[in-house]
């Protein structure tokens, strides 16, 4: 996993890691001072959020935050879509490349449109900000590789991220969004985000030689 993923993908599950050391930390307590040392069962964990696997806690964030989050990742695939347009050299590399500014651009402004809509100023936190300084890391990181290697390294960062968003979406975004209208675009969103997953795989496989 590149760096900027695993920025991204450490930054969305920050929130859980800390659940977890403090759900652990609760459990693990030992208390000696009562008198009772009846064992009692744990409470039954709560049902999953949807598409949510079952056993996994969302982390939360507000739906203004949800907005600068999508604004920034998309931004960010325009933009190595672009880079990669410039200085790929496989047509498919190239014609993958338009798709994924063409795409990543639209969604981007659907979310705007929305935002305006609905009155809701996004809000830049720490994964938006992540997300756009690992995307110009990466940017960077490509635009000093040799034409030869390019291809490659470029398709290899869109699976990383498209697995990332993918996992976001599914894991944080859908299951935080509390306007109707937000959430509905994250859903429409996520099957176009398997999709291109699944293209940058079906074109890692073929670079490969496979």
């Amino acid at each position: 996993m590149s760096r900027s993923t695993r920025m991204i993908a450490l930054t969305l599950a920050a929130p859980a890691l800390v659940a977890l050391a403090a759900a652990c930390a609760k459990s693990g307590g030992n208390d000696t001072g009562g008198t009772d040392t009846t064992a009692v069962a744990p409470p039954p964990p709560p049902p999953a959020a949807p598409g949510v696997p079952p056993g996994v806690q969302p982390s939360t964030v507000s739906d203004a935050q949800i907005a600068a989050i999508v604004v920034s990742a998309n931004a960010t695939d325009s933009a190595a879509g672009e880079l990669a347009r410039e200085k790929g050299q496989n047509p498919k590399v190239k014609e993958f490349a338009q798709r994924m500014v063409t795409d990543h651009g639209g969604v981007n402004q659907q979310a705007v449109a929305l935002a305006g809509r609905l009155n809701l100023t996004p809000e830049e936190n720490n994964t938006s900000r992540q997300l756009a300084a690992g995307g110009q890391q990466t940017r960077q990181r490509l635009n000093e590789l040799a034409p030869t290697a390019f291809d490659r390294a470029y398709i290899d960062s869109e699976v990383e991220y498209h697995e990332t968003v993918l996992q976001a979406i599914d894991s944080t975004l859908i299951p935080s969004a509390q306007n109707a209208e937000l959430k509905a675009l994250l859903e429409q969103v996520r099957p176009a985000v398997a999709a291109h997953l699944q293209m940058a795989k079906d074109l890692q496989t073929q670079l490969a030689g496979g």
